[in-house]
């Protein structure tokens, strides 16, 4: 795709190296993050969060467009659907929306398989969908969540370069764009119930819902992440993220919401839930709420791309930590 060619060049730099244990020699991964740029996730979250995707409520013409403009992206990165015959649409019946949707709706699905345990599964997560038209105003969600799938996109690509240069991961990423999260968690509470890949042997789920904003108590400092959820289940998954971001990233990782008396419980709010009832270990990573939200006014021409880049590094890298560890993450926590 857009930067394929570069790296086509740079798996004939390192072919000799390959044959000397590669893997030990690029642990850091600073050459794939570098794929994720600024330009791609701009080009991503305007077409996401375009009149054309007319908002892309769950069911309606523009969340299909939005899915359709999705699984091509995987398409072009030769990125395998994650079911058989090549498709990447998990259908959801309208039923399943309980009133909540007027038509049947897709998770769509990717994944890369890993080379030495490619029947362990990490999770990468974000919802696509928001709430369409409203009295002849669309609600672009740019920040909500184009932003998160942006996220999402240009990760699957940073894996894909890998292993075009030798590094295929040790366990296979799932790379999985959720409908349904506004109307209740639906995509997710779908997934979970109907898994394409088991949940026994998920590892974990890093789940983006809104990345690309700063809210008012940072307004003075910039660099920064929500993180929720990530020492609820697994010590090992909140040590690892905190190791990724002291190594490569050094956002301020804010926890303020990942406190169990706090009042908003996104915790309980975004897909990453989903995973979690089922004793899967989560991080939820978020900007935190803005005046834009769930407004008609939340439009691409606001987003923070370089915030969102450095974001979007950081959980690629903690992603790459986690597939390619020794052993699978230790769930020590109820």
């Amino acid at each position: 795709m857009r930067k394929l060619f570069f790296y086509l060049c740079f798996i004939g730099f390192v072919s000799c190296a390959t044959q000397q244990n590669n893997v030990q020699a690029y642990s850091n991964n600073t050459t794939f993050a570098k794929s994720i740029s600024k330009i791609d996730l701009q080009n991503i979250v305007y077409k996401l969060a375009s009149h054309e995707f007319n908002g892309r409520r769950s069911g309606e013409n523009g969340q299909k467009l939005a899915a359709t403009y999705i699984a091509n992206f995987y398409k072009n990165l030769n990125i395998n659907a994650a079911q058989a015959n090549e498709n990447y649409f998990q259908n959801i019946p309208k039923a399943f929306f309980n009133g909540l949707s007027d038509a049947n709706s897709e998770n769509v699905v990717a994944f890369i398989k890993g080379s030495s345990h490619p029947n362990q599964y990490v999770i990468v997560s974000a919802h696509y969908d928001h709430l369409g038209e409203k009295y002849g105003q669309v609600y672009y969600g740019a920040d909500d969540n184009a932003s998160g799938t942006s996220a999402v996109l240009e990760i699957a690509e940073a894996f894909k370069t890998a292993v075009l240069a030798g590094h295929r991961p040790k366990r296979s990423i799932v790379f999985l764009n959720l409908t349904g999260e506004e109307e209740g968690l639906f995509g997710s509470k779908y997934y979970t119930s109907q898994p394409i890949f088991p949940l026994e042997n998920t590892i974990a789920d890093l789940n983006i819902d809104m990345i690309g904003r700063v809210d008012e108590a940072h307004k003075d400092d910039e660099n920064f992440i929500y993180l929720i959820g990530s020492d609820k289940l697994s010590t090992e998954l909140h040590n690892l993220s905190e190791m990724a971001n002291s190594t490569y990233t050094h956002l301020n990782l804010d926890y303020t919401y990942n406190d169990e008396n706090d009042p908003n419980r996104f915790y309980y709010r975004s897909d990453h839930y989903n995973f979690a009832k089922h004793n899967i270990p989560i991080i939820f990573y978020f900007n935190g709420i803005h005046d834009d939200y769930h407004q008609p006014t939340d439009t691409p021409d606001k987003i923070n791309y370089d915030l969102l880049v450095k974001r979007t590094q950081l959980i690629f890298y903690t992603a790459w930590e986690i597939a390619n560890r020794p052993a699978k993450l230790k769930v020590d926590k109820n």
